[in-house]
């Protein structure tokens, strides 16, 4: 018996509610590039500011709000010693290795001091990437929240990363659609290389998908496109053939796709055999998400490495992190439209090769440590609370 809409809608009821991502996970904030010399740099994660700086080597990640008057203080960043950031309203300094309260320049025998601090995160740096863990309990294993392969020591990995318009479960789900390739028919990593893509595929049964869901590492759905799919390469309109681009020496590509909890793509041989790409969606706020794209390829050698990050940034940015993904973009912002503005979540009516999605719902349904949520904002002007 296949289940109601009312069913599936209960099975997914926490990543419906999941406006602003999931809490107690692992998420990239930053390329390592991006983090000049010592200079703080401020990021917005899941609704949370946060001001990241590197300390003597070290990485540090604190709130970037002040606990007394809760400005931000990155608005205008005054760090008279390596370590610390002094809010430029009072004077009220913290330490950036632990978020603890160290001076008030305005009161320097201030009762405060030693006592009050803001929330200070766990950090890690891998591959090129920085990470933040968002939440309040013991961190699991960086590796958890991660695709599997991205930390594997031979794979060279290059990205950029751009804040977009769009919540990030409808640039999650626009990445895992294995039948959102339609968009893509005429790009250039179709009409300028060997690459074979589909009008769209159509799942034959349930085991075209395998989850992964143990007690431990990471969390997610795989979807083995050459195995249990059907490709479409033509459908009529009346009298009229809608064809893909066929090509005699063409090779069909992008044979796996998978989604892993808390929202991170992998997709394997794409845009050509021995290439991957990993891919993550932040949530800045409820309608917009930093994303972030990422072109991984098994190298041999720190020669191999840099051949591939400078081929990356010198061709493939402009091919496909601009020319190809820019449609997803583009998909993307009427996404934002039909669902956030529009009735999207209740009034959708999916079809057979959306069955990934609505496995990928389930099981970060399941999977979750946490919904983050606004804080609520009482009446009577007390602080707010989660």
């Amino acid at each position: 018996m296949e289940p109601t809409r009312e069913r599936v809608k209960e099975s997914t009821r926490p990543y419906l509610e999941a406006e602003l991502g999931f809490r107690n996970h692992w998420y990239p904030a930053l390329f390592t590039y991006e983090l000049e010399g010592d200079e703080p740099k401020a990021v917005t994660m899941l609704g949370e500011k946060i001001l990241i700086r590197r300390v003597d080597g070290r990485l540090c990640a604190i709130e970037d709000r002040c606990a007394h008057r809760r400005v931000q203080l990155s608005a205008k960043l005054e760090c008279y010693t390596k370590d610390t950031v002094t809010c430029w309203y009072h004077g009220f300094t913290y330490s950036f290795r632990d978020g603890s309260l160290v001076q008030v320049l305005t009161d320097p025998e201030c009762p405060l001091i030693g006592k009050l601090r803001v929330k200070s995160y766990p950090i890690r740096e891998e591959q090129g990437m920085i990470f933040v863990f968002v939440g309040d309990v013991e961190p699991p294993e960086l590796a958890d929240d991660l695709a599997p392969g991205f930390l594997d020591p031979d794979m060279a990995i290059a990205g950029m990363r751009r804040p977009i318009v769009g919540n990030w479960r409808l640039a999650t789900e626009n990445g895992f659609d294995t039948t959102h390739i339609y968009i893509h028919r005429q790009s250039g990593v179709v009409t300028e290389t060997d690459a074979v893509l589909p009008l769209g595929f159509i799942p034959q049964d349930k085991h075209s998908m395998e989850i992964v869901e143990g007690p431990s590492g990471p969390t997610g759905v795989i979807d083995k496109l050459f195995l249990n799919y059907v490709p479409i390469f033509q459908a009529p309109i009346g009298d009229v053939t809608v064809s893909a681009v066929l090509k005699e020496n063409g090779a069909m590509v992008a044979p796996e796709v998978s989604c892993w909890v808390p929202g991170a793509l992998k997709l394997e041989n794409f845009p050509f055999e021995g290439y991957y790409i990993f891919e993550w969606y932040v949530a800045i706020d409820e309608r917009t998400h930093n994303y972030f794209q990422v072109l991984g390829k098994r190298v041999q050698s720190e020669e191999e490495r840099r051949a591939h990050q400078e081929k990356a940034h010198v061709y493939w940015k402009d091919v496909l992190w601009r020319g190809f993904n820019d449609q997803d973009l583009f998909a993307r912002e009427w996404l934002e439209e039909a669902y956030t503005d529009g009735e999207g979540w209740s009034k959708e009516r999916l079809y057979k090769p959306d069955m990934c999605l609505v496995e990928w719902r389930k099981l970060a349904s399941r999977h979750n440590r946490g919904i983050q949520r606004r804080p609520l904002r009482p009446l009577d002007g007390s602080p707010a609370v989660k």
